[in-house]
């Protein structure tokens, strides 16, 4: 069975170590699940999420030139619970928004206005010519 990108296969962990996980897969081929690719939260030791002969279900993310990388966290999210598609919305109105937003511009744009001006006066203005 030839894998392919997106594909998810079981396999079982051979290897840890401080940046991942070595997973051979049922196909016989061996791949990485990068520490970043263990869970949803933050991974700070793969040993507390998984341990040599541990049985798992990973998604196919990269194969290039023998290298294959690998995903638990995307495999769950795909398998049996929604997507984690970034940080949670707040309750906020599209008005409330924007009139966050314009007011945090202001702000912005006045501090901008605040510091050209310092930097053009100060000592009496632009230049000054001498007739010799």
């Amino acid at each position: 069975m030839a894998l392919e990108v997106g594909q998810i296969v079981e396999g079982k962990v051979t290897g840890i170590t401080n940046f991942g996980a070595f997973i051979e897969l049922t196909t016989g081929q061996t791949g990485l699940v990068h520490i970043s690719e263990v869970a949803d939260k933050y991974v700070k030791s793969v040993n507390d999420y998984l341990k040599e002969g541990d049985l798992v279900k990973v998604k196919v993310l990269t194969l290039d030139k023998g290298k294959i990388g690998l995903s638990i966290r995307q495999a769950q999210a795909g398998s049996d619970r929604p997507a984690n598609n970034g940080p949670k919305q707040s309750r906020q109105s599209f008005e409330d928004k924007l009139a966050k937003f314009i007011k945090d511009s202001d702000e912005r744009q006045t501090d901008i206005r605040r510091s050209i001006e310092s930097k053009r006066g100060g000592r009496g203005g632009g230049r000054s010519y001498y007739n010799i």
